[in-house]
């Protein structure tokens, strides 16, 4: 029994050699291989940034149509909706009244007329007879006053038949500019054109340029301002100055435009200024109404450093990026962001032209402590 259990606990030892002979002989496992990530090489440019606003457009004249006298309406004379031209009947309105007061001023004209004439007898008769002394001078002068009397009662009734003639044009109103028309507010059969509150019937709109007015922080406003000061020529100012519209589709407009006036004050409750563009619109592609984004260059960054915004890390404020070195080492680099332009973000300061960045595989780089670097091979 004894032996047995010595010869067992020698088995036992005898195992135990073996075994960690053999561990020290079995070779480390291998290093796992680098992370496969992608990367992009810095490149200094110069970076315009343009400032982009929200706008309404309006067409370059929105004319209100109001009706200049009383009457209820009896014709209308276009189609809603669709192009008119400048003086094309628009509406009309009962005229009746307004003909019965230019009749009674046209019977009052020859009514002048007649006592014109009469009086001008009077005084051609008068007048030979004041030179022999057949009458005398009282006769002479109470003729040519009743002469001139009768000459101002012409002019006054012939005024008194302008002014109902006038108002009888009223009865008929017709398109001011060649535009698109709206819808009309006013039937067939509605009394319009009575104060204080009279009818908009419609508007009309010329739209072969549109306006686009919007707002502008006095920040922005300087850096505008500083931007066009910098540059060399009147050319490059008018050229730093175009805009582009961006429709609410997401597509730029064809036709740049420029800018018309800026409010001579900052609105000192807002703090922003008026700002009022142009914009060419010979399709008829843009209508009075619509919102769209202003686009204008602000200023341009010289040598300045883009990169794709998913190489950028944000943490509590900290903006940091991978950055592989000469060494083909990964570093944590920590880097001072400036605005966006486009999908790339403008960097400031932290990385230099030629330097690589890692913008794919970046949850693989961040498994390595932040102390530790990786191998780029």
């Amino acid at each position: 029994m004894r032996r047995n259990l010595v010869i067992c606990l020698f088995a036992c030892s005898l195992w135990l050699l073996v075994s960690c002979g053999e561990q020290k002989n079995t070779p480390a496992p291998a290093a796992p291989p680098p992370p496969d990530v992608s990367v992009v090489e810095t490149k200094a440019q110069d970076v315009p940034i343009y400032l982009e606003f929200v706008g309404e457009t309006h067409g370059l004249k929105d004319i209100a149509i109001r009706a200049r006298i009383e009457g209820f309406l009896n014709g209308i004379f276009f189609q809603e909706g669709r192009e008119v031209k400048k003086g094309s009947l628009l509406y009309s309105l009962e005229n009746q009244t307004y003909e019965e007061k230019v009749a009674a001023r046209m019977s009052n004209v020859a009514e002048a007329q007649t006592m014109l004439a009469k009086a001008k007898g009077d005084l051609s008769r008068i007048r030979p007879l004041a030179k022999i002394n057949a009458v005398s001078q009282s006769d002479l002068d109470e003729a040519v006053a009743a002469y001139e009397a009768e000459l101002s009662s012409v002019e006054a009734a012939k005024a008194n038949l302008r002014a109902a003639q006038v108002e009888l044009s009223y009865t008929k109103i017709y398109s001011p500019v060649d535009g698109i028309i709206g819808k009309t507010q006013a039937k067939v059969g509605d009394f319009v054109g009575r104060d204080p509150n009279p009818v908009i019937l419609n508007t009309v709109s010329q739209v072969d340029t549109v306006l686009v007015s919007f707002f502008i922080t006095e920040t922005q406003y300087l850096a505008v301002a500083h931007y066009l000061r910098g540059v060399d020529t009147k050319r490059d100012q008018e050229e730093g100055l175009q805009l582009e519209l961006i429709l609410i589709d997401g597509s730029v407009y064809n036709h740049p435009g420029k800018v018309d006036f800026i409010n001579r004050e900052v609105d000192t409750t807002t703090g922003a200024m008026l700002v009022q563009a142009s914009f060419p619109n010979p399709e008829k592609l843009l209508r009075p109404g619509q919102f769209a984004k202003v686009r204008v260059k602000g200023q341009v960054i010289r040598d300045g450093i883009l990169i794709p915004q998913r190489c950028v890390m944000e943490l509590q404020g900290l903006y940091n990026v991978f950055v592989v070195d000469g060494n083909s080492k990964v570093q944590t680099r920590e880097v001072t962001v400036g605005p966006k332009v486009g999908s790339s973000w403008l960097i400031t300061d932290g990385l230099t032209s030629g330097e690589r960045v890692i913008y794919e595989g970046l949850q693989k780089v961040k498994m390595v402590p932040r102390s530790s670097r990786q191998s780029w091979t």
